[in-house]
């Protein structure tokens, strides 16, 4: 059986479900009798191993097994959620996200047995499990089941109430005559399946060579558009027996029952009826066939209160490729529009409000391409909580982690890498950041330290910070690692200010640690952190006092597709520069620029803004005679500041982020290529590396 269609859609749903898990079984530490966690906990197991056994994946369905039996027992009250079981537990969640892994990159489960947390799993049921005896429970299970079985078979066997049609009629009887037997089938699914459609689907492989499909009940179809409730029914053709056909299907996962029985086909006869009677059997039918189809229709009146589909991410990016070819034309159009103006002016005020209506159209479509793009920031965060525990564990430190914003929304491509350096910044918080337990009580601190991760949205921007209530960074430890592994040099020292050597802790290799340890200290977390949040276009910033914590401040762009750009000109060139980056534009006189150190500084309103000029970083022919007055765009990241000397300013415009790829190797000072409406291609300067 193929089931390789579903393995996207298979790898997505465990996620969710292992995710769901994580989240409820640190809940169930605290809360050990809050019964909803419990029975989430249970059904989000169940349907793992469903899933897991329907997709071939025995190694994973035998752990989620064993782990679904501990939560049985403690959702029954025979177990209690100890310290020792939760670390089984999450040794047991941990392995079944190995599993996942090694099945996203290889596309099976791989050879891992985890034998040594099955048997902590068995040995823990083994000697928890309730005194009452097994085979009792049994017994009264299989009673109870054998009552509501007699009391509902007649009304479970849904196919009875089939109504075909002449043309049909006619088949069944034709397959009879080759010595078939006509079978009617009701499936029914365990109620807690989420995949209906392709456990279904699943079904029919099952029994596709088994005989012919007569009839089903819904429809093929609406089968696979899900528009049906817990059942289905057939009518089949086969040569095989009822028996075989059952067990067949029965191999299926989350079937809860199968029912299989002898067809009766009703005999061709209208010619011999009288007319009433005629007419009486024409009716009755119909009757029947809306009470079959009356199921289906409910069940595809409850799917509308799903508000949300999944899409591939590379359907996404064909979307808003398309977008941006259609603001690239927009561009070209204005550009044109604002030519002709200039030549027949009174022509032109249809035209003109056409260019307007269209520009508005187009923010709309963008606005609305980046609604779905966006992702809420909990699809990452979410995690952190069990990684704090682990960590609480591992170091000997009581910590708690606090988060806030957990909603708010990132583009799905920044969402997608944000999640290690944030990873990297809250192990530091732990390891680096909070005091012992011990130095806590002796400082009058709370016993357990605090780790906030907080999320907002500021402008075009999100805003994460992680912070802690730790003793902060020792800004002479720093100052004393950097001139004694050579970064800096007593001189550069004595001119540093206290932010200059705390930005050091950025530069690769460099920590401050006194001894190596899993968790931290090779030196390699902070510049990893850095280099990936700066390919994302954003910026990262750290604060500290002494004594009260540290603060890092991550500011990424809502979107890495369409920006908002100023236009600049150098030379015969284009450029253009963030809008996020720009903190004002200034017209100063040539003589207005000092030398500090022999570098050009400007003194704008009281701040020492030091001068880059583009022409000598782009290798720009500079004119011959300077102009008395120079243009200057002033760049803002951080507390940090830089001018950049430019010819001409052009305009602001919406500008569409195209790749560089291989052409330019020296790529560095350009974040990517934007087309703008006359076909010329302009690079956008990376402002992460200017200032």
């Amino acid at each position: 059986m193929d089931t390789s269609q579903y393995l996207d859609l298979f790898i997505d749903e465990t996620k969710e479900h292992l995710q769901s898990l994580n989240e409820h079984v640190l809940v169930l530490e605290k809360e050990p009798d809050n019964a909803d966690t419990i029975n989430e906990i249970f059904r989000a197991a169940h349907t793992l191993k469903g899933m897991s056994g329907t997709m071939g994946f025995s190694r994973m369905q035998r752990l989620t097994h064993d782990l679904e039996n501990v939560f049985s027992e403690i959702r029954n009250g025979n177990m209690t959620a100890s310290e020792k079981l939760i670390d089984v537990l999450f040794r047991g969640l941990d392995a079944l996200e190995s599993y996942l892994e090694v099945i996203s990159t290889e596309g099976n489960e791989g050879t891992e047995d985890n034998e040594d947390i099955i048997e902590d799993l068995n040995g823990l049921l083994k000697g928890q499990k309730s005194t009452e005896p097994e085979q009792q429970k049994e017994e009264a299970a299989g009673s109870a089941k054998e009552e509501e079985k007699t009391l509902t078979d007649e009304e479970k066997c849904k196919f009875r109430q089939i109504m075909i049609s002449e043309s049909e009629v006619r088949g069944i009887q034709s397959a009879r005559e080759e010595g078939k037997n006509i079978y009617g089938i009701t499936v029914y699914l365990q109620e807690s399946c989420i995949l209906k459609s392709a456990r279904a689907f699943l079904v029919f492989k099952s029994v596709e060579n088994k005989g012919e499909l007569v009839k089903s009940v819904p429809t093929t179809e609406q089968i696979e558009d899900e528009e049906f409730d817990f059942d289905f029914s057939w009518i089949l053709a086969s040569s095989d027996t009822k028996e075989d056909i059952k067990q067949l299907i029965c191999s299926v996962s989350e079937i809860a029952d199968v029912y299989i029985d002898d067809f009766e086909v009703p005999e061709i006869k209208q010619e011999e009826q009288p007319e009433d009677t005629a007419e009486k059997t024409v009716e009755k039918p119909e009757k029947k066939v809306e009470e079959v189809q009356e199921k289906p229709k409910k069940a595809a009146k409850g799917k509308v209160g799903s508000r949300s589909v999944r899409v591939d991410i590379d359907k996404l990016d064909i979307l808003m490729n398309l977008v941006s070819e259609l603001i690239i034309a927009k561009n070209g159009l204005v550009s044109v529009s604002a030519g002709d103006m200039l030549v027949q002016p009174e022509n032109n005020q249809t035209f003109h409000e056409q260019i307007e209506y269209l520009e508005r159209v187009t923010t709309n479509l963008h606005e609305s391409v980046m609604k779905v793009r966006m992702v809420p920031i909990d699809s990452v965060v979410n995690r952190f909580p069990r990684m704090i525990r682990d960590l609480n564990r591992k170091l000997d430190k009581k910590m708690e982690l606090y988060m806030s914003g957990e909603e708010t929304e990132l583009d799905r491509t920044v969402i997608d890498e944000i999640g290690d350096p944030l990873m990297h910044l809250l192990r530091n918080s732990a390891d680096h950041g909070l005091e012992s337990n011990e130095e806590r009580i002796r400082l009058g601190k709370p016993e357990v330290g605090s780790i906030f991760l907080d999320a907002y949205q500021d402008g075009n921007n999100v805003v994460i910070e992680v912070r802690d209530d730790g003793a902060g960074i020792d800004v002479d430890k720093v100052r004393k690692k950097a001139i004694d592994k050579g970064t800096i040099t007593e001189k550069q020292a004595e001119t540093m200010k206290d932010k200059d050597f705390i930005d050091l802790l950025f530069q690769p290799s460099f920590s401050t640690a006194d001894q190596i340890t899993d968790v931290s200290g090779r030196g390699v977390g902070l510049d990893v952190v850095k280099t990936k949040i700066e390919a994302l276009g954003g910026n990262i910033s750290a604060k500290t006092i002494a004594g009260e914590g540290s603060t890092f401040t991550i500011q990424l762009p809502l979107t890495l597709a369409i920006i908002q750009a100023l236009m600049v000109e150098v030379g015969e060139e284009k450029y253009a520069i963030p809008l996020g980056s720009i903190n004002g534009i200034e017209d100063i006189g040539k003589d207005e620029i000092s030398f500090v150190q022999s570098k050009e500084v400007i003194n704008l309103r009281g701040h020492v803004i030091p001068i880059l000029r583009l022409q000598q970083l782009l290798d720009i022919p500079e004119p011959e005679v300077e102009p008395e007055n120079l243009l200057v765009v002033i760049m803002q990241k951080g507390d940090q500041q830089v001018g950049l000397i430019i010819d001409n300013l052009i305009g602001q415009q919406e500008t569409v982020i195209k790749s560089l790829g291989r052409y330019i190797t020296n790529d560095k000072l350009f974040s990517g290529a934007t087309i703008l409406g006359d076909g010329e291609v302009a690079l956008i300067l990376d402002t992460n590396t200017l200032i």
